[in-house]
């Protein structure tokens, strides 16, 4: 079983959010509804990609949650058909090994990976997670330099101009935006988005930082505003 017995789950919750699951194992999709429904969860599982696909443009859920490996189309191309219509959070579980598929998830739109096996404690974690992150926050904006962050659509804005960002990137930008001109170090950057359990996965800031620049900077090989500090971190320049 590639599921670790989890203790102390939480209570259910009450928003019903729908999640998919996509798995070609059978008990890793029987074992995940059961977990998720037994949360509040409303689930639907596909077997491979493609009934994925179609089971998300008719059910519409607010989080994926999907393997790698798969027959007809994998995770990989999943995550990429997801994110070109829509910014719901993605999941991807993937096996020891897999390191290179996993960057490739991450820069085709995925927002955090489970390392299989893994326990149903940390996933749940994720999933309250990446949901408490793609809800609505508070109904306000603010601004900083030609930037603004809007909370109530998640959207973010360069000199009026509406750039979208996937949830993670969203999440990544406004954390760096709260700290401008500011040295944020890996460690900071790395539990403030990611979490604690993050530490051993600095790739997540360099995939997702790349692409923050391919989408908000003029000259993403030459950054005016995600500007690195070697072998610190980054800063925010607002003014560039």
């Amino acid at each position: 079983m590639n599921l670790q017995e989890g203790h102390g789950m939480t209570t259910a919750i009450a928003d019903r959010s729908r999640v998919l699951v996509v798995d070609d194992e059978p008990q890793i999709t029987r074992v995940l509804r059961t977990v998720l429904t037994s949360q509040g969860y409303q689930v639907q599982t596909a077997a491979e990609g493609q009934t994925a696909l179609s089971s998300f443009t008719e059910w519409r859920p607010e989080l994926v949650i999907t393997d790698l490996m798969m027959p007809r189309m994998d995770g990989v191309e999943l995550c990429r058909r997801i994110r070109a219509m829509s910014s719901v959070p993605i999941i991807v579980l993937s096996v020891k090994g897999e390191e290179r598929t996993k960057v490739e998830a991450l820069d085709s739109g995925a927002d955090d990976y489970v390392t299989k096996p893994f326990g149903i404690d940390e996933l749940l974690a994720r999933v309250r997670a990446a949901l408490r992150r793609s809800g609505a926050e508070s109904n306000v904006s603010f601004e900083v330099g030609v930037f603004r962050v809007d909370f109530e659509d998640r959207r973010v804005y360069v000199a009026g101009r509406e750039v979208r960002l996937t949830p993670k990137e969203f999440e990544l930008f406004v954390y760096m935006a709260r700290h401008p001109s500011r040295v944020i170090t890996h460690r900071a950057l790395l539990e403030a988005v990611w979490g604690e359990a993050s530490q051993e996965q600095p790739e997540y800031l360099r995939v997702f930082m790349g692409q923050l620049r391919k989408k908000l900077e003029p000259d993403p090989s030459s950054p005016r505003y995600l500007v690195t500090e070697p072998w610190v971190g980054y800063r925010f320049n607002p003014e560039g």
